[in-house]
């Protein structure tokens, strides 16, 4: 079973309360997977939002050309397969371990559930999703200015 102290240490959930986390923790399940190991592949239907408890994920795609691009490495403390959830669609990344990497997997079903079951922690983690993701596109978008200004 997955402990709620475990959870706190995502960045996603450092916000919830202790009765949160413990209904979070109930739901969620772990997933171990081996170094060069796929998690999921472009056009694959989501499973869930994944939490990395250790190790690291590569999220990556195949560009127009056939070369595999990288978007980001994520360690542990991170998440992703939020805009999956969100947007209702399948994923258009894939995700490799680049170590031997221990996941937390919150089911597409039991979150949808959450949003209507409990408005107040379901808010919570979005709003929480929102600010990682709008300091990603920050930070996206000072790299590509550099880029472009030292053009």
């Amino acid at each position: 079973m997955i402990k709620p102290e475990d959870l706190k240490q995502q960045v996603l959930l450092k916000e919830i309360n202790d009765a949160g986390l413990q209904k979070i923790a109930s739901m969620a399940k772990q997933v171990s997977i081996k170094k060069g190991e796929p998690l999921f592949k472009e056009k694959e239907d989501t499973r869930g939002l994944w939490l990395i408890h250790s190790g690291k994920i590569e999220i990556s795609r195949v560009t127009a050309d056939g070369w595999r691009q990288t978007l980001v490495v994520l360690p542990a403390g991170h998440f992703f397969g939020e805009l999956s959830i969100l947007e209702n669609r399948k994923h258009v990344a894939s995700a490799v371990a680049l170590e031997d990497t221990e996941l937390f997997l919150i089911p597409k079903e039991d979150f949808e559930k959450l949003i209507s079951e409990d408005c107040a922690l379901a808010l919570n983690i979005i709003k929480q999703m929102a600010i990682v993701m709008s300091k990603n596109l920050r930070r996206m978008n000072d790299k590509f200015l550099s880029a472009l200004i030292s053009y």
